[in-house]
């Protein structure tokens, strides 16, 4: 197993130290490779929305190997995936979901909820490099 609960508490360190950084209260997610949850945790005041949202973030990165914002592109009307929510209630299109690999493989995904998009996914690309720096 890869998200090992050490490296786990070391991602929801990063993501809460770059939420800091940034000024803003959030919640945060991981999944593993099949999206079950790994760990959550939600930061200060962090909005109430992002309680629900985030763990569905890292839940749809995982299963779907992308980023939630690219599963939303592809979930419009007439795209490859549209309506995929409709047969999976716990895919998630909001900004914000990103997955993991690890040797070309997925390794899990999480989820950043609580401030703007940009910010998200900001706090989530941040994650996923002390990811990648911390699997070399």
């Amino acid at each position: 197993m890869i998200l090992t609960d050490e490296l786990c508490d070391k991602l929801c360190a990063a993501a809460k130290e770059k939420s800091r950084e940034i000024g803003i209260d959030i919640s945060f997610a991981i999944s593993d490779e099949s999206g079950l949850p790994r760990a959550y945790r939600r930061y200060g005041e962090a909005l109430v929305l992002s309680i629900t949202l985030v763990p569905g973030k890292a839940y749809t990165a995982a299963v779907t190997q992308c980023k939630t914002k690219d599963v939303a592109a592809a979930a419009a009307e007439g795209a490859s995936l549209m309506a995929i929510e409709t047969n999976d209630p716990r895919i998630t299109l909001v900004a914000g979901g990103y997955p993991l690999f690890a040797n070309g493989k997925i390794a899990g995904g999480i989820g950043v909820g609580g401030g703007s998009e940009a910010q998200d996914c900001e706090i989530a690309e941040y994650v996923v490099s002390v990811f990648n720096q911390a699997i070399k």
